[in-house]
């Protein structure tokens, strides 16, 4: 994503140390020179965001002074708990060209794939949404950068308009603030089946994703099966932790999502796969998310789901 473009004036936001799951999130400092000068030689950083011109280590902690002494321009350092490793920059940048704050990312060839930028600005997202209560997020992005865009569009951001800035041509994409958050709402419902990769499934914390009176409903061609959240719960243990069911992963490949000031709905299209009794499968479906906004935030009220 872009950086050029920084306007001069502007309250500083003074980030925290942000933790995931796997990652670490810690706001950009001079100490950051060998990987910032690694990072932005890399070809998708000369490509998709441009050729800042930094040769040598000292060039990049020139180029992170400049960041540090801009009121507008604030960036985390994202580094890998395991080996503590910096594996990418989350930013985030009040632009003149844009009506609300740019949230950005990069991160290192060899860590793509990995689900770190998602698990990092996600967690960068929902802490603005939270802490400085941003109504909106915006972010840019060249045409042609089909990952970028991608995330985006997981984070809940969708297209708002084509600009042109210094003869480059962007998409501006932007969400409120109700959207991201129902977004990551949905994204973290699909994120506790998940097996692939050796990741335990964490099917409890559906008890703070939903309410206790959530309606649980699968269709199928001949019947539909009804579920508490309790039943929901145990039920979906049994068949992860029975051991025929393997490598499982579900997550949403497009939605839609109407908000009626303190209720939603949501039309989110998914697929899944796994490896069942040693066949490996991969489908899809249908959810109907309903949601409700109380005193701790967004719940969700209701899912329907019928697959392929």
């Amino acid at each position: 994503m872009s950086q050029d473009n920084l306007p001069e004036q502007g309250g500083m936001l003074k980030l925290d140390i942000l933790q995931t799951k796997r990652l670490t999130l810690q706001p950009l400092s001079l100490n950051d020179r060998k990987f910032i000068f690694e990072l932005t030689n890399t070809p998708g950083w000369k490509r998709f965001i441009g050729d800042r011109k930094i040769h040598n280590e000292e060039d990049a902690a020139a180029y992170i002074q400049r960041i540090l002494d801009n009121p507008n321009a604030e960036y985390w350092t994202v580094s890998s708990k395991k080996d503590s490793r910096s594996v990418g920059v989350v930013t985030v940048i009040k632009r003149d060209y844009l009506d609300h704050h740019d949230i950005g990312f990069a991160f290192l060839p060899d860590e793509e794939k990995k689900g770190y930028a998602y698990e990092a600005s996600s967690a960068a997202a929902a802490y603005l949404l939270h802490k400085f209560s941003f109504s909106d997020i915006q972010a840019t992005t060249v045409p042609e950068n089909e990952k970028s865009i991608a995330l985006l569009k997981k984070l809940g951001l969708d297209f708002i308009r084509e600009i042109e800035v210094e003869n480059e041509v962007l998409h501006v994409y932007g969400a409120s603030r109700d959207q991201i958050q129902l977004s990551l709402l949905t994204n973290e419902f699909y994120s506790v089946f998940r097996t692939k990769n050796g990741e335990k499934a964490d099917v409890e914390k559906l008890t703070r994703l939903c309410v206790n009176e959530v309606s649980i409903r699968h269709k199928t061609k001949d019947h539909s099966v009804y579920f508490s959240l309790t039943e929901f719960i145990r039920t979906r243990k049994e068949i992860l932790e029975r051991g025929d069911l393997t490598e499982f992963e579900e997550h949403e490949i497009r939605a839609h999502t109407q908000v009626l000031s303190n209720i939603a709905q949501r039309h989110s299209q998914y697929q899944k796969s796994g490896v069942r009794s040693a066949n490996a499968f991969r489908t899809k479906g249908d959810k109907l998310f309903q949601f409700v906004r109380t005193d701790d935030g967004w719940k969700i009220s209701s899912v329907l789901w019928e697959d392929e």
